[in-house]
């Protein structure tokens, strides 16, 4: 039984974005991934059960460090458009990488144009480049 009043809480904090969409969305993004997921109903509500994606053969370690790579980016640029004045230590906290990983990131991203500083270091923002296209 779901308690309605934390469900709401979640909603306004934007901690959720809307009921009942979790399984789909995981559903739909692990296919993106390649990564398999099985659902199974529990006493009390279900379980998930992801399962390593499987490399193509000849696939090593450079690919699957660029594919990380790009998702720490994605990452970044979702703090970022949810706090423009994020610090470069403040998100490798929350993407969980080290503050060397996020500089280079932000300079792929900043190449890629998608990503520019405005301002200076201390009292500046992020500005995330939307491309139209």
């Amino acid at each position: 039984m779901r308690n309605p009043l934390i469900a709401e809480t979640m909603f306004r904090s934007e901690d959720i974005e809307k009921w009942a969409s979790g399984i789909k969305r995981i559903y739909e993004e692990c296919q993106k991934s390649n990564v398999e997921v099985e659902f199974n109903r529990a006493k009390t509500g279900f379980v998930v059960v992801f399962y390593r994606p499987k490399w193509e053969e000849g696939e090593g370690l450079v690919e699957r460090l660029v594919e990380r790579l790009a998702e720490s980016q994605r990452k970044i640029l979702d703090f970022i458009k949810k706090s423009p004045a994020i610090s470069k230590k403040e998100l490798a906290d929350k993407v969980g990488i080290s503050t060397t990983a996020i500089d280079k990131n932000i300079g792929q991203l900043k190449k890629k144009g998608l990503l520019k500083r405005m301002g200076p270091d201390k009292g500046g923002h992020w500005e995330i480049i939307e491309r139209m296209g």
